[in-house]
């Protein structure tokens, strides 16, 4: 990884009460900021401001007295993505001022006046976790695709996701990659990925998805222009290419709709693990920052599931789980593999950037 990597204090991610929700905002700006989000980290920075000072209203004092851990429940980004929206979709022009990045007197006076005129709308941001889906994250999940047939796991993919948001993930056998030299694509991609690599490319063997399907407990329609708004909401405002990918994303979910079911992550993995597998197939369960979002009692049943289907797989019909997933002491999300039979224990393959920018490849 090299040593220039931003160091974090460890931070308990499941804390709570007392001074959680301030320490939860800390680490939210100081994320930002060494991801260069300078833009995000001062709307962060300025509702910090607004709920250690004691302003009273609806919406502070809900944050001010938030009841699970605030930064497991990515707080500070749900109510920064609420304020977002509030400038794309032109109901709050002023506040351009912070998201063109221009000097402002004070941050906290523009996000004061946005939250008195629009708290009625900007309330619901708080009910539910950022829907941070991110066409970009896909490089890992083929380059530890490439990875596992080159561990002589069948090379046809069936996918299962968790945690799907709007399903764009699902899509990524119409994505072309260029992963350290190593090319993946289709006749005609929708979106060309090729992150900054750092190590050894990883294995050029010839894979195939033969079917992607997923879950999220509230499914976004990107054909729906409300719901596609709300996404670019939670992109952060200063990785511009993101807000190409999720144009993109939209156009080829009109073409062809991602395949999402509305259920809980356990439910949903449950099912799809005791449904018959074709032989010559490795079934896949695939998610990317999402685990920090499924209920702990969803994890222990997810996890079962996994290991119960894993002592059943075969060479012919072969199971794997990919995770990427944040480590907040480092601020890069870890690449992680398990695989049946042979591979049960989880392995580091790679290092990335929250959205898929860099990989530093560390696998054998």
């Amino acid at each position: 990884m090299g040593e220039s990597r931003p160091k974090y204090e460890l931070v308990d991610i499941d804390m709570s009460g007392e001074g959680a929700v301030a320490r939860a905002f800390e680490n939210q700006v100081a994320y930002c900021t060494a991801a260069s989000a300078p833009i995000t980290a001062r709307v962060v920075a300025a509702i910090a401001e607004l709920v250690e000072s004691g302003e009273r209203g609806a919406l502070l004092d809900r944050i001010r007295a938030w009841q699970g851990a605030p930064l497991a429940d990515a707080l500070p980004l749900r109510i920064a993505g609420g304020i977002h929206s509030l400038y794309l979709s032109g109901a709050e022009p002023k506040l351009g001022t912070i998201y063109r990045g221009e000097a402002a007197h004070r941050d906290a006076d523009l996000i004061r006046e946005a939250i008195a005129a629009h708290e009625a709308g900007l309330l619901p941001w708080l009910d539910g976790p950022p829907q941070t889906n991110e066409a970009g994250r896909s490089s890992n999940f083929m380059a530890a695709m490439l990875w596992l047939a080159d561990r002589g796991l069948p090379a046809r993919f069936e996918c299962l996701e968790i945690g799907s948001s709007a399903g764009i993930n699902l899509m990524m056998d119409r994505y072309a990659y260029d992963l350290g030299g190593v090319a993946v694509a289709p006749a005609d991609p929708v979106m060309r990925f090729a992150p900054e690599w750092h190590g050894d490319p990883p294995p050029d063997r010839p894979v195939e998805i033969v079917s992607a399907r997923g879950c999220d407990v509230s499914p976004v329609d990107l054909t729906d222009p409300v719901q596609a708004l709300r996404l670019k909401a939670y992109i952060w405002p200063e990785h511009s290419v993101r807000f190409e990918r999720m144009e993109a994303a939209v156009a080829a979910a009109m073409e062809r709709a991602p395949d999402i079911a509305q259920m809980d992550a356990a439910s949903f993995a449950e099912s799809a693990l005791a449904s018959p597998q074709a032989e010559g197939t490795t079934r896949v369960l695939m998610h990317s920052i999402v685990w920090q979002y499924v209920p702990k009692d969803q994890q222990e049943r997810v996890t079962a599931a996994m290991e119960a289907a894993g002592r059943a797989a075969t060479p012919e019909r072969a199971l794997a789980w990919i995770s990427v997933e944040a480590d907040r002491t480092i601020h890069r999300h870890a690449l992680k593999v398990r695989y049946w039979p042979g591979g049960s224990e989880e392995q580091l393959l790679a290092w990335s950037h929250p959205h898929g920018a860099d990989i530093d490849w560390v696998a054998d």
